[in-house]
């Protein structure tokens, strides 16, 4: 049987990539680190590590075994944790990853309602894009991952067994299932295999053009009922600007749907220089509707994509029964994502965005949403300033901007 101890020196040595840095991790001496790297290959019964200049690295089955210990360790971390929340030894720890829009905007805000009514409980916050967090998830490295998934004209998707209706309606921008069994729910995705969670929110998606543009004969689209619907044909021929790897699918299916493939010229996981790009003239862009309620440049537009839009689920692994502080944080999120769906999304080309739900709540965020909340509330009290390198800095700005080409006229 394999000695947890062993592994986690193997995981600090794969992590760090040399025994030295991994016995200062673990404050053992450096031959203490050896003797449990060579007793675990006796134990295995094959070569885990090789010398590599002056120093070491892993062979192929030390990158699996370090890879499969970090879940095991994450999860018998986690399971420590939970077991200390049910035992009354503390008031209970739970960790979130969550992406930038949702860190600007809903993440505050539940973070705000659980400080205030447990006053006790740490909560700490981490910013992944969805495959990220997922991988921090399945590994035990956080409680939830709070993570999205594009779809086109679809209601939200139930759990098997749950009652047909019982999750909100496409379209009505409001979390499903919030607060019941009924409303646990995936996104359905192979990479969630082992997944549970609930769906938070449905949003709508938007085309984003420069307001000067738009202005000159409504480029955008026409409108239906007072709202400003898209139509992604009258910029074929346009330079588009990408974010991560499934917005940037999301938005080739959209345009193919209109009947041509953009020429993506830009391509940035930051909503907000991928305002600040369009709002330049350098081309046009999609952005779902949290990323526009956490900041808002000044000189854009937008008009909403006719049947898209994207889910966001608060996801967790492996089986139940949950903590009682992860209950409470999924619960919390619901709330917010639900009180932002009644605060109605700023007029385009109109005034500053409105400031996310529970902003004024507290400024700042504080110390008492956990260790790890300041970014993410931070970003809350922030956002919406007007400002795109206030925005930025607050919500966690992504990547530097890439361009596969010289920027033209």
């Amino acid at each position: 049987m394999l000695d947890v101890t062993r592994l986690r020196v193997l995981v600090a040595v794969a992590r760090h990539g040399s025994v030295t840095a991994a016995a200062r991790e673990l404050n053992y001496a450096q031959p203490s680190v050896s003797h449990h790297l060579a007793r675990l290959e006796a134990e295995t019964g094959v070569r885990l590590i090789q010398r590599a200049g002056r120093g070491i690295r892993l062979t192929e089955a030390g990158r699996l075994l370090a890879d499969r210990a970090a879940e095991v360790l994450g999860r018998l971390d986690a399971a420590e944790n939970e077991l200390a929340a049910h035992a009354g030894l503390s008031a209970g720890r739970v960790r979130l990853a969550a992406f930038p829009s949702a860190l600007g905007t809903i993440v505050p805000a539940a973070a705000a309602m659980l400080r205030a009514e447990y006053p006790g409980m740490d909560v700490r916050l981490t910013e992944a894009e969805p495959p990220e967090a997922l991988r921090m998830l399945r590994a035990g490295y956080v409680d939830v991952a709070l993570v999205f998934r594009h779809v086109q004209a679809a209601a939200p998707p139930e759990a098997p067994g749950s009652p047909a209706g019982s999750g909100s309606p496409a379209g009505s921008g409001s979390p499903a299932g919030s607060g019941s069994p009924a409303g646990l729910t995936v996104p359905g995705g192979p990479e969630e295999n082992g997944m549970r969670g609930r769906l938070v929110l449905d949003e709508p998606v938007h085309l984003v053009t420069r307001a000067r543009r738009c202005a000159e004969g409504n480029h955008a689209g026409g409108q239906t009922g007072g709202q400003q619907v898209a139509d992604l044909g009258r910029y074929a021929g346009r330079r588009w600007i990408a974010g991560c790897d499934r917005c940037r699918v999301h938005l080739i299916t959209q345009c193919s749907l209109a009947g041509f493939s953009p020429k993506i010229a830009f391509t940035t996981d930051d909503y907000v220089a991928v305002q600040a790009l369009v709002a330049a003239g350098l081309g046009v862009a999609t952005l779902p509707d949290l990323a526009l309620r956490a900041a808002r440049h000044p000189a854009i537009r937008t008009a909403e994509l006719p049947g898209a839009r994207r889910h966001v689920f608060a996801l967790r692994y492996g089986e139940p029964p949950d903590s009682p502080a992860t209950i409470r944080l999924i619960d919390a999120l619901c709330a917010a994502a639900a009180t932002l769906a009644t605060i109605p999304a700023r007029p385009a080309g109109t005034g500053p965005a409105a400031p996310p739900v529970g902003a004024g709540a507290d400024p700042g965020g504080g110390p008492g949403a956990g260790a790890g909340a300041g970014p993410g509330a931070g970003a809350g009290s922030a956002a919406g300033a007007g400002s795109a390198a206030g925005a930025g800095s607050a919500a966690g700005a992504g990547p530097a901007v890439r361009t596969p080409e010289a920027i033209g006229p």
